[in-house]
């Protein structure tokens, strides 16, 4: 029987009579919908008709006012999204029922250049058209609280009631501390096709930490984002409610999403970072890849950066970087090369926020250390020794979005490796989350003039 058949014959059979079928918006948010299991077959066969809204609003719902793909210029027409079958699992804390992803494609059932997805599968085909095999992984810190969301409207977002009090990072006692959501956790998520690899408290009150296991760099982005989400539906079964914040607090650390990555060959036996007889036992390979995120990632930090909130983790002294410098197991820089062993040689990308799309992180990625490698640049900048925040030697990462987005608008570069239609949406929709910004008074503003000024 062919897995094909298999997985229809389960969305058939399953007594739920239905399918939960999702989408990546441009914010890594999924949006989705329930079909009833006699309709999926058409649409695995067929298409699925999905409001291109999707890609014409923000986090919040709002309506692009500038949006060239869709607006109230089109009449937000359906959109057409393929399912992939690949994607298939079963939820494990709603009744085992099939879950599918989906990707947006045009008219022609191409990829369509606004999809996050797309975008990746792309830079995955360009890579392997290289000769090799990327195999990733992203991590993440998130703040959980004793919180609903209604409790956390009502209480204006303030005075939340973090899930456990203090800094207590890599307690074994605070992890027997509402050990039931910390061990569904673990057991849900690996039954969900998320092979988690460590599960901990990391320091800050109520925040965990995970390792997600690595994979194929799609199937790592799709792990990627649907942990997240399925984190907070595990968390909304016990009564918590967990944020991906990247800041949640000038007083605690910052939420990180790092990135993991690796060049194997077209048969994933050989790691392509790892280099015996190079003293620090990294490949030339590794070095171009190595110099391209570092030439590269400035011109596309809005990706791996994305929100108004990101940069107020990105400062110095709060285990972000904030500097463009590389290290060997340096956590000041970064890019931290982890080239110790022939299976485990790998970079991992500290830049990344716990608030990033999983799609577009892991493309920004790719696509700058791909750009080294093809062009076989040198590692001419030493690694930094020390403290990474002092050493300006190669430059600082753009303080806020909307600089970081003027940088990514305007560059020559981002186009060639990104596309200039998707430059163009993304770089729109950050502007956007800019011009919301701007217009809002704080809490900060009002304790700071609203006496004295």
């Amino acid at each position: 029987m062919s897995k094909s058949k298999e997985i229809l014959d389960y969305v058939k059979n399953h007594n739920s009579g239905k399918v939960k079928l999702a989408v990546a918006d441009i914010d890594g948010i999924l949006r989705g919908k329930y079909v009833a299991a006699e309709k999926f077959t058409s649409l695995v066969e067929g298409r699925l008709g999905f409001c291109d809204v999707t890609f014409g609003w923000d986090a919040g719902d709002l309506a692009y006012e500038n949006g060239k793909y869709t607006g109230w210029h089109t009449g937000y027409p359906d959109a057409q999204v393929k399912i992939d079958l690949n994607t298939f699992r079963k939820i494990p804390w709603e009744n085992e029922v099939p879950f599918f992803l989906g990707d947006f494609i045009d008219d022609q059932d191409q990829p369509n250049f606004v999809c996050p997805r797309q975008l990746l599968k792309k830079l995955i085909t360009e890579c392997e058209n290289e000769g090799f095999s990327p195999l990733f992984a992203q991590e993440f810190e998130w703040f959980n609280f004793s919180e609903t969301p209604e409790t956390i409207h009502e209480k204006g977002f303030t005075n939340l009631k973090p899930l456990s009090p203090g800094m207590f990072g890599y307690s074994i006692l605070r992890s027997t501390y509402r050990n039931e959501f910390m061990g569904d956790l673990f057991e849900l998520l690996n039954k969900f096709d998320i092979p988690i690899e460590g599960l901990h408290t990391e320091t800050g009150p109520g925040v965990y930490e995970a390792a997600i296991k690595y994979a194929p760099a799609l199937q790592a982005a799709d792990q990627a984002i649907l942990f997240k989400t399925a984190v907070k539906e595990i968390a909304y079964k016990h009564g918590i409610l967990a944020t991906f914040m990247a800041k949640i607090s000038e007083n605690l650390p910052g939420c990180s999403g790092h990135v993991h990555q690796s060049l194997w060959d077209s048969k994933n036996k050989s790691n392509l970072f790892y280099e015996e007889k190079d003293p620090n036992k990294m490949s030339e390979t590794m070095k171009s890849y190595i110099a391209g995120q570092l030439h590269c990632l400035p011109h596309l930090l809005p990706m791996i950066a994305p929100t108004i909130n990101s940069y107020k983790r990105l400062v110095e002294g709060a285990w972000a970087p904030t500097t463009v410098t590389w290290g060997i197991d340096n956590r000041t820089t970064a890019l931290r090369a982890l080239p110790g062993s022939k299976k485990a040689s790998r970079l991992e990308t500290r830049i990344v926020g716990s608030d990033t799309n999983p799609y577009l992180a892991l493309s920004a990625c790719l696509a700058a250390g791909m750009y080294g490698v093809k062009n076989k640049l040198k590692l001419e900048q030493p690694a930094t020794k020390g403290n990474g925040y002092t050493d300006l030697s190669n430059g600082v990462l753009s303080r806020n979005l909307f600089e970081a987005t003027q940088k990514m608008k305007n560059s020559d570069l981002a186009k060639t490796l990104l596309g200039e239609n998707f430059v163009d949406h993304f770089t729109m929709t950050r502007e956007w989350e800019c011009k919301q910004y701007a217009k809002v008074v704080t809490d900060w503003e009002l304790k700071r003039y609203l006496e004295i000024i």
